[in-house]
């Protein structure tokens, strides 16, 4: 009998599969006040969960919140919300009132949830403004129209610069991929063993079948290409 394999203890989810939210900071939030209000960043955090620094931002009324800190900030600055804002870095404001051409992040894909561009270094462009929504440009070049109403920061997000460093030794690597609950490192399933993977053994690095696996397959043979648009050179449907 095979043993298990790294699918399967995925789908199992044990705790070296999971993401470790236990020791999470807080989530990302929007300042639910739609009134014109002033706050003050009063801490930066490093959440584990985010790619980005988190700035703690306390309003006028009370309301804090954690958001991803734009760039050229500094503690105790000041950042406004409303749709009479300044338009300046860190300001939170409605799509309908930011300037075409304006860097933005932490995008809101409906009025209060905020999906987009909230990692480091990340940011995308309002392009125009139209009668259906606003037009923004995303940094894979995709555009997508939004409802005006929905909110974005204005600026980058901070930390843009993490990925510019090379790890230079696995070792330094595995304990950033284990800190964060993924598996690391990878090993390819034609440079395992027949008893580890349907497509180990065999001469050469070679899967040496389908990469389609049979509708009813069992679990332990559910790998490779799933469901499957194309296969082949010349792009038979599967």
């Amino acid at each position: 009998m095979g043993k298990r394999l790294i699918t399967q203890r995925r789908g199992k989810g044990t705790f070296a599969y999971k993401a470790h939210s236990h020791r999470y900071k807080g989530r990302i939030q929007n300042i639910k006040s739609r009134e014109n209000i002033k706050g003050q960043i009063i801490n930066f955090v490093k959440c584990p969960g985010h790619t980005a620094p988190l700035a703690k931002v306390i309003y006028e009324n009370g309301e804090r919140i954690l958001m991803p800190a734009p760039t050229n900030v500094r503690l105790n600055d000041n950042i406004f919300a409303g749709d009479n804002s300044p338009v300046q870095t860190g300001s939170i404001l409605t799509l309908k009132n930011i300037p075409e051409g304006t860097l933005i992040y932490n995008i809101e894909s409906r009025p209060g949830k905020s999906s987009f561009c909230r990692s480091a270094g990340s940011f995308a462009r309002v392009v125009s403004r139209t009668s259906n929504g606003v037009l923004i440009k995303f940094p894979s070049k995709k555009e997508k129209l939004l409802n005006p109403e929905c909110r974005a920061t204005i600026g980058v997000a901070a930390g843009g610069g993490k990925r510019d460093k090379p790890f230079v030794k696995a070792g330094k690597r595995w304990h950033v991929m284990h800190a964060k609950g993924k598996l690391y490192p990878r090993t390819s399933g034609v440079a395992m063993n027949s008893v580890d993977h349907p497509f180990g053994s065999g001469r050469g690095r070679h899967v040496g079948k389908s990469k389609i696996p049979p509708r009813n397959a069992p679990a332990g043979r559910n790998i490779g290409l799933l469901h499957a648009r194309k296969t082949g050179r010349g792009g038979k449907k599967g």
